[in-house]
């Protein structure tokens, strides 16, 4: 009888331990707050490497500076195909936009973790 009873009282508590801590995410490309916040650092440098940096071609506004403003963007396309506009800039283009406007090198010059925060960053603009 005392072993049922503890095992009655210990268990719920266990198992609001086991998810308390289990859900996460908020790292390792997850999409989490801090991916959100990691990514929002990132598109707000006005360089990346040697590059110009995302803010300095994408308003947040809904104005055109150089290339379509990013007003929105988690509304519009999907993670996979923010990421996809990222790495491979030609493949879908914005209308009003041509190829070849924004450089090819991100794959190049960006880890998967800093692509997995913006991702993350843009996704949330809704």
């Amino acid at each position: 009888m005392r072993k049922t009873l503890l095992v009655i009282l210990v268990l719920p508590l266990a198992l609001m331990v086991v998810a308390a801590c289990g859900g996460g995410g908020d790292s390792g490309g997850g999409g989490g707050d801090a991916d959100v916040q990691a990514g929002q650092k990132l598109f707000a440098k006005a360089v990346l490497g040697s590059q110009a940096g995302c803010s300095t071609c994408h308003s947040l506004d809904g104005s055109v500076v150089v290339g379509p403003s990013m007003q929105g963007v988690g509304s519009r396309l999907s993670a996979d195909e923010i990421r996809t506009s990222i790495l491979d800039p030609d493949a879908v283009l914005a209308e009003g936009f041509t190829a070849g406007l924004m450089p090819p090198v991100w794959s190049d010059k960006l880890t998967d973790e800093q692509v997995n925060q913006l991702v993350a960053y843009l996704s949330s603009l809704k």
